[in-house]
């Protein structure tokens, strides 16, 4: 029997196929078996289960979910929260890129937004500095909470998850204060600062009501890091650092020191989402505004998706953002809890640390061999 054309490989059930036909199939397997694809479709089968068993028509729900999303004129509103979700994914990817774990967003967000509305109404300023700079002030006021992180973890050894966390609470409880006495506004029995002045305002988009600047800028910072860590030398010591300590330390690079400089950038990221939603629709902080929706839970569950990957990374945003917008309108229309998203996003990360946790042990098995 003559052998196979050349450009062709014999599949394995003995016919020939060609070449390309054949990386195709490989390819598109490599992407349904992948961890987030799996994920996703695993959250949803165990969502839809739960679904039936409560008496919910799977039918009539992910329509109103996807209505609720980017149809009826809600695509705005998911625009709107896609922004601070995806800066908040960076505040949490930027340092997991070096090894470390920053689950402080919402007190790196809640002192930065608070440090902007400071500035925006006690310093009077012009036109453009007027939003620059509490930007720019909110963004060092979260790198500077986040950094507080770095000492304990390079000095004493103690977890940046562990410490991130404690030192979220207290930050938010500060700003809270900062918004209930000496900033807020008097007589209205609302935990809020007075309007910020016109000059300090973001400016909207096309006219829109909720999309401001912060869309753009957000995006320009996230492709800005993705350059970064793929075509520069810090971003390949960030990347070496996280996969092997020891051994990037023995090959010369400063581990403290990029510890260190990765969790103060995830704090500032985090910081610039608090000003980007404070200098935004309704122009001031509202007590608790920053911290309810979730921002920061879904940006981590977000970046888990995207198994750290950073081009996943915004990817993964713009689905959990839909899931976390679109829940409102299924509440709405199918009579659906909205906390059903969150219960779908719970077992995104679930499965996701499940794949991890198998893989790992697969890895330690086959050292072991």
């Amino acid at each position: 029997m003559s052998a196979p054309a050349t450009g062709t490989t014999v599949a394995a059930g003995g016919e020939p196929e060609g070449r390309d036909s054949g990386s195709a199939l490989g390819w598109a397997r490599r992407i349904v078996l992948s961890t987030p694809v799996l994920a996703i479709g695993g959250a949803l089968v165990l969502t839809t289960l739960v679904m039936l068993a409560v008496g919910v028509d799977p039918s009539l729900a992910y329509p109103a979910l996807f209505r609720g999303a980017v149809a009826d004129g809600n695509l705005e509103y998911t625009i709107a929260a896609f922004v601070p979700t995806l800066g908040m994914a960076l505040a949490f990817a930027i340092p997991l890129r070096a090894g470390e774990f920053n689950l402080g967003g919402d007190g790196q967000m809640a002192i930065g937004g608070v440090t902007a509305a400071a500035i925006a109404l006690h310093l009077p300023m012009v036109a453009g500095v007027a939003v620059v700079l509490p930007l720019a002030a909110a963004a060092l006021a979260g790198g500077l909470v986040a950094g507080l992180s770095a000492p304990l973890r390079t000095r004493l050894g103690i977890p940046a998850i562990v410490t991130t966390l404690l030192i979220s609470v207290p930050a938010v409880s500060l700003a809270s204060y900062l918004v209930r006495f000496p900033l807020g506004e008097q007589g209205t029995g609302i935990a809020q600062t007075p309007p910020l002045p016109d000059a300090a305002h973001l400016p909207a988009l096309a006219g829109s009501s909720y999309i401001t600047l912060g869309l753009p800028l957000v995006v320009l910072l996230t492709a800005a890091w993705l350059y970064a860590d793929s075509r520069t030398v810090l971003g390949y010591e960030i990347r070496a650092t996280g996969q092997n300590r020891d051994f990037a330390r023995y090959g010369g690079v400063a581990v403290n020191r990029l510890a260190a400089v990765t969790l103060a950038g995830g704090g500032a990221f985090a910081g610039l989402v608090g000003a980007l939603i404070v200098l935004g629709p309704p122009y001031r902080y509202v007590d608790g505004a920053l911290t309810a929706p979730g921002y920061t839970f879904t940006a981590v569950a977000a970046v888990l998706l995207a198994t750290a990957r950073p081009i996943a990374v915004p990817f993964a945003v713009a689905l959990l953002t839909v899931l976390q917008v679109g829940g409102q309108g299924m509440e709405r229309e199918a009579g659906v809890p909205s906390q059903l998203t969150q219960i779908v996003q719970g077992l995104i990360i679930v499965i996701v640390a499940v794949f991890a946790t198998v893989r790992h042990l697969r890895e330690r098995r086959g050292a072991g061999a």
